[in-house]
């Protein structure tokens, strides 16, 4: 055993001691607009609880309630991220990976970056860091095309068709294919559209991406570059933002501030509002700071790194900006303390049950950084007059088994052309088809 390896297994065991944590707070107190708020608890090393892979056995899925059905559409992905659907129903499937290993200021940084690296599957299958496609067969069972659409790209994550124009949101950058409906590959080089906030830290380096309604800007979600500004302020410039970009130029402007890091932006059919899922910061608790689904105001700021839901003030941000705090807006529903929301669909033109035509699907990633694990599942918000109205409620369970082995994780959501929910499950390397039993 070399120094820096048992200084390393020295130090995760004192993190895991350190995780006997008095985590009373119901975790479903923390569902809905006006969450349960503990006090702040700090530590040398945070609360972790570990969920080790398992992966899927032949024969296993996730569960699904009495109505529903799930089934594998394609099965031996290489960490699929996000997922998006094409007009004429073809599927493409972000396949992609971190681009940085981050760097080691602390000794926590190290711990934790041992600990992120045995909670996701990307380092044991590898990574193609490509889009791939997925033409579903007429029945919705399987797939009759499965095969690499882009190859080469930088940890490719959101993607949005606009007329013949393909774009995909990597580390650093916004890029365009020319798409021509039907193809199953595309190998023309891709167009810089604008150059975003990327390495070499990129803590936060999924770039989810939306277009407007009329196609004139795209919105591209940019995490911060730390837990709480720990890489300094400068590493955070137009960053814990959505920016709205230019189609035509590429320039861009802060549509929204204050977003640890968004994920999964859409636009509610019903109020024509756009929504995100919020991952909120760590460190102070296994119940705070609670991750979050709200409508996004043009020009409103949401509180990090100064205060979290709302203008509860956090003590580790120096200096203080208590002009900017009297500013923050407390986001709309809570989703419970560290589920990591990564996937967001609306249900609007679905072919599930009635019961969930109104409201959003939510897609948990799971919980690393608290005892009680939180999260591994995808959840239904249900909606009425463009809000949520009532407790999320689980939908697709068993990513965590019942040893506490992760057999996967749902990252992106969408639905497909028949009306069906999709998941993209980066541990298990699968996608996921749910549709009505009947």
């Amino acid at each position: 055993m070399t120094r820096r390896t048992g200084w390393l297994l020295a130090a995760a065991l004192l993190a895991l001691a350190g995780c006997d944590d008095d985590d009373t707070t119901d975790p479903q107190s923390q569902i809905g607009p006006n969450p349960v708020l503990p006090e702040i608890r700090q530590y040398l090393f945070p609360p972790m609880h570990l969920a080790e892979i398992a992966g899927w056995k032949e024969g296993e899925a996730p569960i699904v309630p009495q109505g529903l059905k799930i089934e594998a559409l394609a099965t031996g992905l290489q960490h699929p991220r996000a997922l998006y659907v094409l007009p004429n129903g073809d599927i493409l499937v972000s396949e992609s990976k971190a681009p940085y290993p981050q760097p080691i200021r602390r000794p926590k940084d190290l711990v934790m970056g041992w600990i992120e690296s045995m909670v996701t599957s990307a380092g044991k299958t590898g990574s193609a860091n490509r889009i791939s496609i997925l033409r579903e067969n007429p029945d919705g069972h399987g797939t009759s095309v499965d095969a690499p659409f882009i190859e080469h790209l930088n940890s490719p994550f959101g993607v949005t068709l606009v007329g013949n124009d393909l774009y995909v949101a990597q580390s650093g950058s916004i890029v365009h294919f020319p798409y021509t409906e039907g193809e199953t590959r595309i190998d023309a080089k891709p167009a810089l559209l604008t150059e975003i906030p990327g390495g070499p830290i990129d803590h936060h380096w999924t770039k989810s991406l939306l277009a407007s309604p009329d196609g004139s800007k795209l919105y591209v979600g940019i995490g911060s570059n730390s837990n709480i500004t720990e890489n300094g302020m400068e590493a955070e410039k137009n960053r814990a933002d959505i920016l709205e970009v230019d189609r035509g130029t590429g320039n861009f402007r802060v549509f929204a501030s204050g977003l640890r890091n968004p994920n999964a932006m859409s636009w509610d059919p019903q109020s024509g509002a756009m929504w995100t899922v919020v991952n909120e910061r760590d460190e102070i608790g296994p119940n705070l700071v609670p991750d979050y689904l709200t409508s996004v105001q043009d020009g409103a700021f949401y509180g990090w790194p100064y205060s979290y839901y709302g203008q509860h003030l956090d003590p580790r941000v120096r200096p203080q900006r208590p002009d900017l705090v009297a500013q923050a807006i407390a986001p709309d529903y809570a989703l419970s303390s560290h589920v990591a929301p990564l996937g967001l669909a609306f249900a609007e033109g679905s072919s599930l049950p009635d019961k969930y035509k109104a409201g959003a699907f939510v897609g948990e990633h799971g919980s690393w950084n608290r005892i009680q694990l939180n999260g591994y599942k995808v959840v239904f918000v249900p909606f009425a007059d463009g809000k949520p109205a009532g407790k999320a409620e689980d939908v697709v369970t068993g990513f965590l088994g019942p040893d506490g082995k992760a057999r996967g994780r749902p990252v992106g959501l969408a639905f497909d052309k028949m009306g069906a929910l999709l998941i993209a499950d980066d541990v298990g390397n699968t996608v996921w088809r749910v549709s009505a039993a009947q």
